[in-house]
């Protein structure tokens, strides 16, 4: 059976509705970078995505070709996921979409090294005639956040935010946007697919224990 990362590690990806404290540690992404309004047709977020998943298949269908991966097992690719900021604000501004910067993920099982990484990359521009060149490979230890499930459109996020926000100052923990520490959510559903009122999302928070 194909190891589920969601199912082995649902700490990480199947959290509860309410606010729990969580401790991420490091891990290797695929990432693509870019800024603008994820919702428009055909801009630099959906050519990202396309860019991710075609790497992330390339590695997962390569038990099927002649290059053979180093430790290789089988899997399910890892959910898409997304980091969010926005210049001058703490967190993010939901009704600012054209202002935000983001890293598009999808997680990279363990034996995917950083050579296996460049030929998945090579392979696949070659597939698509395309420049993946964008296409980088992210390690990145989140650390301590405050996150939970959230279940609805993504524009009603801000109370879901406002609760994670309310249930980590309760217990001593305030907000940390320091470097590299960003609004961080996890795409469980297609939104392509899933009606609004049933989107799962997960959505992580950075804290640091307030006075540190």
């Amino acid at each position: 059976m194909a190891f589920d990362y969601k199912k082995e590690y649902k700490e990480f990806y199947m959290p509860p509705r309410e606010p729990g404290i969580v401790t991420v540690p490091a891990m290797n992404f695929l990432a693509v970078r870019g800024r603008g309004d994820p919702n428009q047709e055909g801009g630099a977020y959906k050519q990202a995505i396309g860019m991710l998943y075609a790497v992330a298949f390339t590695i997962k269908m390569s038990k099927l070709g002649k290059h053979a991966l180093e430790g290789y097992f089988d899997y399910v690719v890892p959910p898409l996921e997304g980091l969010w900021w926005q210049e001058g604000i703490l967190g993010v501004d939901y009704t600012r979409k054209e202002d935000f910067q983001w890293i598009s993920l999808i997680r990279l099982p363990e034996f995917v090294s950083r050579e296996a990484f460049d030929w998945a990359v090579g392979e696949a521009a070659e597939k698509k005639q395309q420049d993946f060149s964008t296409v980088e490979f992210f390690t990145w230890e989140e650390g301590v956040c405050v996150q939970c499930m959230h279940i609805g459109p993504y524009d009603d996020e801000p109370a879901t935010v406002a609760a994670m926000e309310e249930y980590a100052g309760a217990l001593g923990y305030v907000l940390d946007f320091s470097q590299g520490r960003f609004h961080h959510e996890i795409y469980l559903s297609d939104a392509r697919r899933c009606k609004p009122e049933r989107l799962k999302t997960v959505i992580r928070q950075p804290v640091k224990k307030s006075g540190i």
